[in-house]
Order: structure tokens, then C-alpha cells, then sequence
């Protein structure tokens, strides 16, 4: 392990050259890995792992992503199963299906995940809130997390890329003595960049928060409130949208990305500083009693148990077209499409 300096606070954390690839190779050599699920984490490290050399198998359900897995060229009845053959091939048996499906498969699949095997997720809902999902592991088995901190699509394409998209990685459970190996093993073959430790409950009660905070639901909330105020003071959808999302994404996102906020204010205009210093107070103090209500909601169990409950509804999806149906509808983000043509990297006509 690397110990690094955070901001002064310091840090264990792995990659590739504490834990080499093929040192992983090694470690995981006579396992079978068992994905199951083919959504949204699903593919990314199932592929990654593939293409490292690992023994992968998947399990899917037939249908659409059952299709989608074999255009991947996963073959069926040989590396392509149902959920339950896999999971009974697999000695690490990955639960990458979303929350809501680990709790109905979580029956059949248990019985097996028999003694030595493993147990992988990529999200510690499950077992954090395992009194509300009811998924309890055997207690002879590993039960092991690499997280990936982006989508399965920016995994994916970041390792074709040739470079890593950072995970945390946690054991709930210890039986074989080989789930640190195991899960360093795991981490490395599907493209981690560096790796930082941290436990199930850690992960489930951040991870619900940057959903609802920062990644999602607070940037559409701040970009949505921004887009309206111009336009209800009569600048034009193209203006509002340039100065709220465009040149945010498009412009200062890599930036601040590569050089840190830091680095921006201090390469901006002395308008622009003087302005943003003198606003960023006001909007830390109106969004911290927000974020600690956010916070307090997911760590309470409110957050998983309403997921719960509304991904359990025969109409979830009807109701969730229609919620991303009004979302993309706005005139926002119906806005956002024709600015996407017009970039100069786009030869599509504007619609």
C-alpha cells in the first residue's frame, strides 16, 4: 500500500504498482468469476475482467440484455448462463443487478453460495441495510466490495482508454482468510485506478448522498434554478442554457477536473473572482442545512426504504418513464439537444 497525503489528512490506499495485474492474475487464478446482472455495472467489469485474462462467466436473465451480453460475445451455455447456473459455477459470485433485483433474486440465489466461495457487490445497500433488503450471507463465505466511483459505461471506456477509474473496496466478511487478496485481486482486474479502503456502511451512506447530492439531484436542482431565473428575465433559451450548462460542462469541467477549483479562480477574469469569492459563502450556507437533511435521511435508512419501496411496484417503470419523460421534456434539456448539434464536432444539422 502507498500512504498519500489528502489535503493533510493521510491515506492507505492501492494501485497497480503495490498490486500488479498480474500478481491479481495469480491470486484469482483457479476462480470463476459469476457476474450476474448485465445493466449497468455489469458489463463494464465483466468485459474489463475478460479482456485481462480472468475466467469470467455471466448470468442474465433472457431478454434485451440478455441479447446485449451476447453481441459482447458472451456465448450462451458456455460463458453466457441464467442467474442461477451462474451463481452456481461461480466461486466469486458478483451481485451486480440494482438493488431492488438483488432483493428478489437474493433466494434463489443464495443456496449457492456454498462454503469458500465469495460474495462480491459493487454498492453496500444490500448488506448495510440487510434488516430492510434481507440479504444475509452464509457465514462461511467472503463477502467482499469494490466500488467503482463512476458508471459502468465510464469504467468501461476509461480501461479501453488505458486508464482507471478510481473504486473503493471493503470486506463485510472474512471466512477463507483470502478476502483482502481477493478483493485487491478484483479491484486491479477490472481497471481500477487507485483504490482506497472503506466498509459497507461507508460506502451505501456516501454513495446514496453523491446521488442525491452533488452527482445528480442537487447539479439538476442549481442548473435548473439558474436556467429558469434567466429566462424569466428575458434571456433567450440558447443564453440561458450557454451560460448555466455549456460552458460549465464543455469548458470549465475539464479544467477544474485537471488544475482544481483553486487553479480556476485564480485564471479567471478579476470580475469573475471577485464574484464567485463573494457568492460561494452564500451558497455553502443556504446548501450545508440541505445536505445534513440529505445526509440524516440516507443514514436513517428513509432513503433506502423509500427506493424500496417504490422500485417494488408493479408500475415502477411506467411511473419513471414518465418522471424522465417530463425531465427531458423541459425546455432545458430540450435546449441542451440542439446546442449538442451545433458543436463544431458534431456534422449533424441542428433540428
Amino acid at each position: 500500500m502507498a500512504e498519500l497525503n489528502f489535503g493533510g489528512v493521510l491515506e492507505n490506499v492501492m494501485t497497480s504498482k503495490e498490486f500488479s495485474l498480474e500478481k491479481a492474475r495469480e491470486v484469482l487464478k483457479n476462480e470463476t468469476i459469476a457476474v450476474l446482472g448485465y445493466g449497468v455495472q455489469g458489463p463494464g467489469q465483466a468485459c474489463n475482467l475478460r479482456d485481462n485474462g480472468f475466467n469470467v462467466i455471466v448470468g442474465q436473465r433472457e431478454g434485451k440484455t440478455y441479447e446485449k451480453a451476447v453481441k459482447d460475445g458472451w456465448v450462451p451455455g458456455e460463458t453466457l448462463f441464467s442467474i442461477e447456473e451462474a451463481a452456481e459455477k461461480g466461486t466469486i459470485v458478483c451481485l451486480l443487478l440494482s438493488d431492488a433485483a438483488q432483493i428478489a433474486v437474493w433466494p434463489s440465489v443464495k443456496p449457492y453460495l456454498t462454503a469458500g466461495k465469495a460474495l462480491y457487490f459493487s454498492h453496500g445497500f444490500g448488506i448495510n441495510w440487510s434488516d430492510r433488503t434481507g440479504i444475509v450471507p452464509p457465514a462461511d463465505i467472503d463477502v467482499i466490495m469494490v466500488a467503482p466511483k463512476g458508471s459502468g459505461t465510464s469504467l468501461r471506456t476509461m480501461f479501453l482508454e488505458g486508464r482507471g477509474l478510481n473504486s473503493s473496496y471493503a470486506i463485510y466478511q472474512d471466512a477463507t482468510g483470502r478476502a483482502m487478496e481477493r478483493v485487491l485481486a478484483f479491484g486491479i482486474g477490472i481497471g481500477s485506478g487507485y483504490m482506497f479502503e472503506t466498509t459497507f456502511q461507508r460506502e451505501a451512506v456516501s454513495d446514496l448522498t453523491g446521488e442525491r447530492g452533488s452527482l445528480m439531484g442537487a447539479i439538476q436542482g442549481l442548473l435548473l434554478a439558474q436556467y429558469e431565473v434567466l429566462r424569466e428575465n428575458g434571456h433567450t433559451p440558447s443564453e440561458a442554457f450557454n451560460e448555466t450548462v455549456e460552458e460549465l460542462t464543455q469548458s470549465l469541467m475539464p479544467l477544474f477536473a485537471k488544475n482544481g477549483m483553486d487553479w480556476m479562480y485564480a485564471n479567471c477574469s478579476t470580475t469573475a473572482q471577485r464574484g464567485a469569492l463573494d457568492w460561494m459563502t452564500p451558497f455553502h450556507d443556504a446548501i450545508k442545512p440541505v445536505m445534513y437533511q440529505l445526509y440524516d435521511s440516507v443514514k436513517t435508512g428513509k432513503e433506502a426504504q423509500r427506493s424500496i419501496d417504490s422500485n417494488s411496484q408493479p408500475d415502477y417503470r411506467e411511473k419513471l418513464n414518465e418522471e424522465l419523460k417530463a425531465l427531458r421534456e423541459s425546455e432545458m434539456w430540450r435546449t441542451a439537444v440542439v446546442v449538442r448539434q451545433l458543436r463544431p464536432e458534431n456534422d449533424t444539422p441542428a433540428k
